[in-house]
């Protein structure tokens, strides 16, 4: 059985008069500033809020469906997760004028929406890593890793994908678009890559100097640490960038559908969507790039 996550409790404002359970993989400090603003517009409204890594918030949701903690809403970047919970018959349909203002890409049956989405990046640190070597394509990434000396040993991170979905989503792109994805695999494995299961750990070994480099981390993470003033730089890879959409979904089993229903239009609202890219740093789904260059299925190129 998966292992619980980080609990936060966020009381009514008011005279509590409505629960919401949120099962998600955006870190609560992320996600605080959100349900904040969520509850000044319905402050009888008690958030209980459980951050869980992809792989766990599936496999919890299929073992606890029904029972007393069962979440009414999942929000969650690992897309195909979300999208065999949907396809499994496990979610309810929620049909709304914010719904229908989606891009087509952005949902899927009228049971996953996209609420934000994630360029798929390189993050290096300045301090360790001179312009000159930075890569910007994997097969300069490769060629680095390959280099004599090996100085990259030791000093690259990058997902767990036995652990993270989205890592293991990441690496079946890559290998579906990538024709070197299989060589850098494995100069990746030579140069003792490090794994771990979440973004915020990576940034945080590369913001310290242990890493030199991450490879396949989510971009909004990354740029709010580079807008906080840590050491770092981004590169968006320029033979194809991945996309991923961090998705909202109300399971058939939550206690509380209304309640899901009015807060997914709350963040597909034009207010929830500044709010998710001023405050917590995600990227809208519904407002400037998200509907052009960063879409699902293309590859972002120079």
């Amino acid at each position: 059985l998966a292992a619980p996550g980080d609990v936060r409790r966020f009381p009514a404002q008011g005279a509590a008069t409505a629960q919401l359970r949120i099962h998600g993989t955006t870190d609560i400090e992320v996600f605080a500033v959100v349900i904040a603003d969520y509850q000044r517009l319905h402050p009888g409204t008690e958030v209980v809020y459980e951050d869980i890594i992809t792989q766990d918030l599936y496999a919890r949701y299929l073992h606890d469906r029904g029972g007393p903690a069962s979440p009414d809403l999942l929000i969650s970047s690992g897309m195909d997760l979300q999208t065999k919970l949907v396809n499994d018959g496990h979610a309810l349909p929620h049909r709304s004028a914010l719904t229908a203002a989606l891009p087509a890409w952005a949902q899927w049956r009228n049971e996953a929406f996209g609420i934000s989405y994630e360029p798929v990046v390189m993050v290096y640190n300045t301090r360790a890593m001179p312009s000159a070597k930075v890569p910007h394509t994997r097969r300069q990434l490769l060629d680095r890793l390959r280099a004599e000396g090996a100085p990259l040993r030791g000093r690259v991170g990058t997902y767990d994908i036995e652990r993270s979905s989205v890592g293991y989503l990441l690496s079946t792109q890559d290998a579906q678009r990538g024709s070197i994805a299989g060589a850098l695999l494995g100069a990746l494995g030579d140069n003792d890559v490090v794994r771990e299961e979440r973004t915020g750990v990576l940034l945080d070994k590369v913001a310290s100097g242990q890493l030199s480099l991450v490879y396949n981390v989510l971009g909004s993470y990354a740029q709010a640490r580079v807008d906080a003033g840590a050491p770092l730089a981004i590169v968006e890879p320029e033979d194809y960038t991945l996309v991923v959409l961090r998705t909202a979904v109300i399971p058939r089993t939550g206690p509380h559908p209304e309640e899901a229903r009015r807060f997914l239009d709350y963040l597909l609202s034009p207010r929830g969507q500044q709010v998710l890219s001023r405050e917590a740093r995600l990227m809208p789904i519904v407002t400037g790039n998200a509907r052009g260059d960063h879409a699902p299925g293309r590859s972002r190129r120079p």
